[in-house]
């Protein structure tokens, strides 16, 4: 009974965030749809995990080369997913499907000598490698099968470390489209993919000390099952949460002019429609402000918001929009009214509290108490 928990956990797990990510996934989180098929194809690893170990050979034989496709795809899904959050706009055969090249190569391999193999010979072949090896199915299994943890843990490196690459490159991409100091960050990314190198680690020393062991020390499961639910629960968690770093898919941008090209009438009209959202409409109010929501209002491309922006106030559109919020929240502390973290982080329009206690500390290097006792008591409101 115990040993059938452990076996199902990471099951349960896997398929639960399968099916949440694939059907509540809102408007303009299309990386989601790759993070539910990393989970749909680690749903598949555990599940014949689960027939392996409860000794049903008929079940196992008819699932083994889809249990292997599923675990040469589980990284490059990962790694399509981490593009897309921060590189691609849309999946592209050309750029990302690349990565599906070797998974599948090998198990096509794997397939074709599982078909030419007879199936008695296959069984037994999974539970002692060294049988009939004047076969020719085996003698070809044989060649195949130690190509899947070479290309496994080929991948799992290239992944690991090219996705800590991508996070430190992209990372500023988001201040230049949330206004929220929570969205912008890329801290929930980076404990999502520390997460995936802990279940890598522990994959590939599974992975060489063989499913025999496991199978001769039955309460050893219980490592695995632990380590695997709980990093994939958090990994699930994290990615469910996780917005885009990369929100170009959500507005098109169309071929214009480089913004030093624009006449500078054009130049100084834009930057006065910011201004007048900014101090006159107080659009940074609205706590879930994009950089898309300014530009459909200036009525024109987020590009030349972006750069005006950063032009005209040396900083990005998350640090313009916050300084505004920060100004108002100066104003209630001078004021010393009296009123929650909450109620001012909403009154200033910080999407949270942690959002308005990121802002304070990023501009002040301060809490908002030390803050407030560094104030001059005839500062001025917006």
């Amino acid at each position: 009974m115990i040993k059938t928990i452990f076996l199902l956990t990471p099951v349960y797990v896997t398929f639960f965030w399968f099916l949440l990510l694939l059907i509540n996934r809102p408007l303009g989180q299309k990386p989601k749809r790759f993070l539910s098929l990393f989970m749909g194809a680690s749903f598949v690893v555990y599940v014949s995990h689960f027939l392996f170990f409860s000794s049903l050979p008929d079940a196992y034989y008819w699932i083994d080369p889809y249990y292997q496709y599923a675990s040469l795809l589980v990284y490059p899904l990962y790694f399509i997913y981490i593009r897309q959050l921060m590189v691609d706009a849309n999946f592209s055969l050309r750029t990302s499907g690349v990565f599906l090249i070797a998974p599948t190569l090998v198990f096509l391999l794997y397939l074709t000598g599982y078909i030419m193999t007879p199936e008695y010979i296959f069984k037994a072949w999974l539970e002692d490698r060294s049988v009939y090896p004047d076969n020719s199915g085996i003698q070809y299994m044989n060649l195949i099968r130690p190509l899947i943890p070479i290309v496994f843990i080929v991948q799992a490196l290239y992944v690991m470390i090219t996705s800590f690459i991508y996070i430190n490159k992209y990372r500023d991409k988001a201040e230049q489209y949330y206004s929220d100091m929570q969205d912008s960050r890329t801290k929930s990314v980076m404990v999502l993919n520390t997460t995936l190198v802990v279940t890598s680690i522990s994959s590939i020393i599974l992975s060489a000390l063989g499913k025999d062991f496991f199978k001769q020390n039955e309460l050893a499961l219980a490592f695995p099952s632990v380590i695997f639910s709980s990093t994939l629960f958090l990994i699930g968690w994290l990615g469910y949460r996780q917005k885009s770093i990369n929100p170009s898919y959500e507005m098109p941008t169309n071929v214009m002019l480089p913004v030093d090209e624009l006449p500078p009438l054009k130049q100084q009209l834009i930057l006065n429609r910011i201004k007048t959202l900014f101090e006159t409409d107080k659009v940074y109010q609205n706590t879930h402000l994009t950089i898309q929501d300014v530009s459909l209002a200036v009525g024109t491309n987020r590009t030349y918001v972006s750069s005006i922006i950063n032009q005209s106030y040396n900083m990005n559109f998350c640090r313009f929009v916050n300084e505004y919020r920060l100004k108002v929240l100066e104003k209630l502390l001078l004021d010393d009214v009296d009123m929650t973290y909450q109620a001012l982080a909403e009154q200033c329009g910080f999407g949270s509290i942690d959002s308005m206690k990121r802002a304070v500390k990023a501009k002040t290097g301060c809490s908002i108490n030390d803050w407030r006792r560094t104030l001059p008591k005839d500062t001025h409101t917006i």
